[in-house]
């Protein structure tokens, strides 16, 4: 392959990742489609439907990601949540993090982006603080925190830690086929539990669930088999062409809304290119524009008081830090990362569970005490 072909290679996964994107966008704006949203429903009035969305994202996305590893359109060993090691107390720690501040910042990483994108200005300062935390966990103060602390503790395994390949070592089995079972036995269960739920299939659910797991499968495939060159025309390496992070990658909303400011900041700067992730980002947004537009919902909205710009502001430096410690947020971790079946994500989706459990409590605290 040729450096312009590889070039022109490169814009195509842009161009898919950005239409997949921006479809996402318009299918939550449309749905309102949320995890923090689905989990308040569920602690505060025993609503269900939408956690049943989500958990037929989920199953529709484990699925579609074990026919992608059985086919061989997708090695599962080279994403970007395939690793020996296990970060137990990273994935429990960020994602507690990560569930607390989604809920005083009003909503989840993909949720901000969606709001910003209908005229919502708490939204864009909760994304631009998100994002700063979010990088200073990357590469600044709180990533030597991370490192030094709760990175430290981790279970070392002989094989990639996640089910499909603990499993297959185990039984003398072959991953794929592992794979396909666990991926099609667990995400069939979890759309059953779905689509049998008390008044569920009408469009909007079956459209939140089905297109927001779909988008997943799509970006596996656009990043794991459309963007992978087996031979780089310079390095003679493998390469997954425009991720961050080198390997196969599918949609999550915390880092890479650290690495849209830095791409914006420093744009004149050729280093800083287009990745699949910044372009999700914009995607997103702009998805969400079109259809508030298109729906005559979109509306300019601002904080209402110095208390609610506290607790957004904080909720949006825990979100930024807590996402970046659990590699992954309720899309990174709880979509993209529990369709390969790892095990730091299902601890990390548990614990942002948990975490918003917890502030949800707190506020019922908070009124009470006002009260």
């Amino acid at each position: 392959m040729q450096v312009s072909e590889l070039n022109t290679l490169s814009t195509q996964v842009l161009a898919a990742a950005f239409l997949l994107s921006l479809i996402f966008g318009a299918i939550t704006q449309r749905t309102h489609f949320c995890t923090m949203g689905a989990i308040s429903d569920v602690v505060n009035m025993g609503d269900w439907t939408r956690m049943r969305q989500w958990g037929l994202a989920i199953g529709v996305a484990m699925g579609g990601f074990a026919l992608l590893a059985y086919a061989g359109l997708i090695d599962s060993s080279k994403t970007i949540h395939a690793s020996n090691r296990w970060f137990w107390l990273s994935g429990a720690v960020g994602g507690a993090l990560f569930g607390f501040g989604m809920v005083l910042a009003s909503g989840c990483g993909s949720k901000t982006l969606v709001r910003v994108g209908s005229g919502n200005l708490k939204s864009l300062i909760v994304m631009i603080v998100m994002g700063l935390a979010a990088f200073a966990t990357l590469k600044g103060i709180t990533a030597v925190l991370r490192v030094a602390t709760v990175d430290q503790l981790t279970v070392d395994f002989a094989t990639v830690a996640n089910l499909p390949h603990l499993l297959a070592a185990a039984l003398g089995l072959k991953v794929a086929v592992i794979g396909l079972i666990l991926g099609l036995g667990l995400g069939g269960a979890l759309i059953i539990w779905a689509v049998t739920g008390p008044e569920f299939c009408h469009a909007d659910n079956l459209l939140a669930g089905l297109g927001i797991g779909s988008i997943i499968v799509a970006m596996w495939w656009v990043s794991g088999h459309l963007g992978f060159v087996a031979e780089h025309p310079e390095t003679l390496n493998e390469v997954f062409l425009t991720t961050n992070s080198g390997r196969a990658e599918a949609l999550s909303f915390v880092s890479p809304v650290a690495y849209t400011l830095d791409w914006l900041m420093f744009f004149s700067d050729k280093s800083k290119v287009l990745t699949l992730g910044i372009v999700s980002v914009l995607g997103v947004i702009m998805g969400s524009t079109i259809t508030a537009l298109w729906t005559r919902s979109f509306r300019w909205e601002g904080f209402g008081s110095t208390e609610d710009v506290g607790n957004h502001l904080i909720g949006a430096m825990l979100m930024g830090v807590g996402g970046v410690t659990a590699m992954g947020c309720t899309v990174g971790q709880g979509l993209s990362g529990i369709a390969t079946l790892g095990l730091t994500s299902f601890v990390a989706i548990f614990a942002i569970i948990a975490g918003a459990v917890a502030a949800f409590k707190y506020q019922t605290w908070r009124i009470e005490q006002k009260a």
